[in-house]
């Protein structure tokens, strides 16, 4: 993993991999660690985050980690206005991610960020698209769910 700072866009695997202590758990830890590294979600992520957390731990740990990545002073959380809900939309027309994933994609690309990840559908928009990824856990699991 690059250990410089910079720019990086943390979707919800890999949040939900760094609250299940997870394969790849450490790079996100890592990053909301260091100095340097300036962290964006998308709210349409975190919104993602939270679903998938009434339904696995209740609503009441949802509302928990929703306040925590709202909070934390290392996450800053880029809201769905109007350029970024075109921009998530044409990606999502290109077919194969989930809008939530777009989202994530146009984000670190607005930002000239790195998205961490490990969601493998985001192969694709990497290789047509130069979306800069850094990869965490195992990638052949495709759907946090």
């Amino acid at each position: 993993m690059n250990e410089g700072g910079g720019r990086w866009v943390l979707d919800s695997y890999a949040i939900m991999a760094w609250l299940a202590n997870e394969p790849g758990s450490d790079q996100v830890a890592r990053l909301l660690t260091t100095p340097s590294a300036s962290l964006y979600m998308s709210a349409i992520n975190v919104g993602e985050v939270y679903y998938l957390l009434c339904r696995r731990r209740g609503r009441d740990q949802a509302r928990e980690v929703e306040g925590v990545l709202y909070d934390h002073p290392r996450v800053r959380i880029a809201e769905a206005g109007r350029d970024r809900v075109r921009a998530a939309g044409d990606i999502k027309a290109l077919g194969r991610l989930s809008l939530a994933d777009a989202f994530a994609a146009a984000l670190a690309l607005e930002l000239d960020a790195v998205l961490l990840t490990g969601d493998s559908e985001f192969r694709l928009l990497e290789r047509d698209r130069s979306l800069r990824v850094e990869w965490m856990g195992p990638t052949e699991l495709s759907d946090p769910e």
